[in-house]
C-alpha cells in the first residue's frame, strides 16, 4: 500500500511532526510506501482561484494543484496529521483540500451532479488540541469535526473513513511521559488498521 501523509502544523518540531513520523515509520517497518507532504515546509498557497471553480467552463488548475494530483494518483491511504484551531483544520489544511480534491481528483461531474473518484482509498485522520478531551468530547465539538470534515470528504470523494485519533490537552511543555504515550497511541493505530495488509511486492 501507498501512504500520502498530510501534514499541516508550521513548526518543524512539532506534535504533529512527531506523529507523521511515526506514522511513516510505522507503514515502512509494514513494508508500505510513504509519501510526506508538509504543507508549511512546502508553502503550499491554500487560496483557491478563481479559474479552479467549476462552472460552464471546465476549471483550469495551476500547476502546483496539477503537481500534487500526479504525486497522489498512486496512493491507498491519506493520512491528515493537524492541530485543531478554533475546532477547525488549520486553513493551508482546507485550501489544500479545497484545490487538490477537487473537481478533476477527488470527484468528477456527472449528470445531475458528482461522481466520487477515490473509491477503494482510505482516509484515516491524527489530530491534536490544547482542549483536553473531556471538553472536546462533551462540547460535541470533536464529532462534529468528524461529521462536517472526515465524513463528508470521505463521501464527496469516495473514501472509506478508518479512523480518527485525537489527542487533547496537548500544550507546550508535555512531559516525556505523555509524549511517549501519544507516539505509542499512534503506532498501535496505524498498525491494527494497516497490518493486515501485504506488503509492496519487491
Amino acid at each position: 500500500m501507498k501512504h500520502a501523509i498530510i501534514l499541516a502544523h508550521p513548526a518543524r518540531k512539532s506534535l504533529n511532526a512527531a506523529i507523521a513520523k511515526a506514522y511513516a515509520e510505522t507503514v515502512e517497518r509494514l513494508g508500505h510506501e510513504v509519501v510526506v507532504r508538509d504543507l508549511y515546509a512546502m508553502r503550499f498557497d491554500p487560496c483557491l482561484h478563481a479559474s479552479e471553480i467549476p462552472g460552464p467552463k471546465a476549471p483550469k488548475f495551476r500547476s502546483d494543484v496539477l503537481r500534487e494530483r500526479e504525486r497522489l494518483a498512486d496512493v491507498d491511504v491519506f493520512a491528515l496529521v493537524y492541530p485543531l484551531w478554533f475546532n477547525a483544520p488549520p486553513a493551508i489544511l482546507k485550501g489544500y483540500i479545497d484545490r487538490v480534491f477537487s473537481m478533476g481528483f477527488g470527484f468528477a461531474p456527472t449528470f445531475g451532479g458528482t461522481k466520487p473518484c477515490l473509491e477503494g482509498r482510505k482516509l484515516i485522520s491524527f489530530t491534536t488540541s490544547g482542549a483536553p478531551d473531556f471538553w472536546m468530547r462533551d462540547t460535541g465539538a470533536l464529532s462534529g469535526l468528524m461529521r462536517l470534515f472526515d465524513a463528508h470528504l470521505g463521501g464527496a470523494c469516495g473514501l472509506t473513513v478508518v479512523d480518527h485519533a485525537h489527542f487533547g490537552g496537548m500544550v507546550s511543555g508535555i512531559t516525556q511521559e505523555a509524549f511517549d504515550e501519544v507516539m505509542a497511541k499512534v503506532r498501535t493505530t496505524v498498525a491494527a488498521h494497516f497490518r493486515a495488509h501485504p506488503p509492496l511486492a519487491a
